[in-house]
């Protein structure tokens, strides 16, 4: 029955919103808000002396009809802008269409940072065709981790980017994704949910989206909903310090999902600088 529901209300926001017409409106009012780029440091434990790594994260674009075209366009141009050396992707690349997938990859594709693009699966990811949205992502270039870890090039091979499944709808498996990492590990994960799955894992960082700040938020930006999780509303945007130094970043994202509007959670963006230090 709560499939059934489901799937009605999935047909009427289609119906609803066909076109992209409310996107496309929403956005020329400012009510899809004005995307930020914002600037990170971290400072990562490792006795490497390699220089430091330039990441662009970004999560949650949400492409189909509750998010402008033209948002996605500019998300990707900023992130080409700043040069990163990593670009990392948190997943819930549509609303729910796989389809929809199609045109963003293009974009995404073009980016080639000199140490690889990384992404993860998000849960409306899974809610429309998790296949044919990570084989789009492959046949882009990008490399797509569920339930594992990618070392990364000399030399930063003291860095291992983790990939841990969508908690929500994925199968997370936090040994599997940790096996084998090299000393310093990101994690990249959808939700903040994530944590839950890592347990007493040691890692260094870890990026999530999911959350989208609220995506409608009172002003100074307190979420009014936050979606499915146990661990939404606690970290909803921002920065946080976690055990043993080990820190989380969770982006709002970028686009728009049940409405097409932004309210006190602009679309974000982030360009990380890692540090290593013994």
């Amino acid at each position: 029955m709560r499939r059934l529901a489901r799937r009605c209300l999935w047909r009427l926001s289609d119906w609803t919103y066909r076109r992209g017409w409310a996107a496309r409106l929403a956005r020329r009012l400012g009510l899809q808000g004005r995307l930020r780029v914002r600037e990170h440091q971290f400072v990562l434990a490792s006795a490497s002396a390699a220089p430091p790594i330039r990441v662009a994260f970004a999560s949650d674009f949400h492409a189909g009809p509750l998010t402008d075209p033209g948002l996605l366009d500019e998300a990707c141009r900023a992130i080409a802008a700043a040069r990163p050396d990593l670009v990392l992707l948190g997943g819930d690349f549509v609303v729910r269409r796989a389809r929809d997938v199609d045109t963003l990859v293009a974009a995404l594709a073009r980016l080639a940072p000199p140490l690889g693009i990384y992404a993860v699966l998000g849960n409306h990811d899974y809610l429309g065709d998790e296949e044919h949205i990570a084989g789009a992502l492959r046949e882009a270039g990008i490399t797509v981790l569920v339930n594992e870890n990618a070392r990364l090039p000399v030399p930063h091979d003291d860095v291992s980017v983790c990939g841990l499944d969508d908690p929500i709808y994925g199968a997370p498996d936090a040994e599997a994704t940790l096996a084998g990492a090299s000393e310093t590990r990101i994690v990249l994960m959808h939700a903040p949910d994530g944590l839950l799955s890592l347990g007493e894992a040691r890692f260094a960082l870890a990026l999530c989206g999911h959350v989208h700040g609220g995506q409608i938020a009172l002003p100074f930006g307190v979420p009014i909903v936050v979606p499915k999780g146990r661990l939404s509303r606690r970290f909803s945007r921002g920065e946080y310090p976690l055990r043993n130094g080990a820190r989380l970043l969770v982006s709002r994202g970028i686009g728009c999902s049940s409405l097409p509007i932004r309210l006190f959670s602009s679309p974000e963006i982030h360009l990380c600088t890692l540090r290593r230090e013994p």
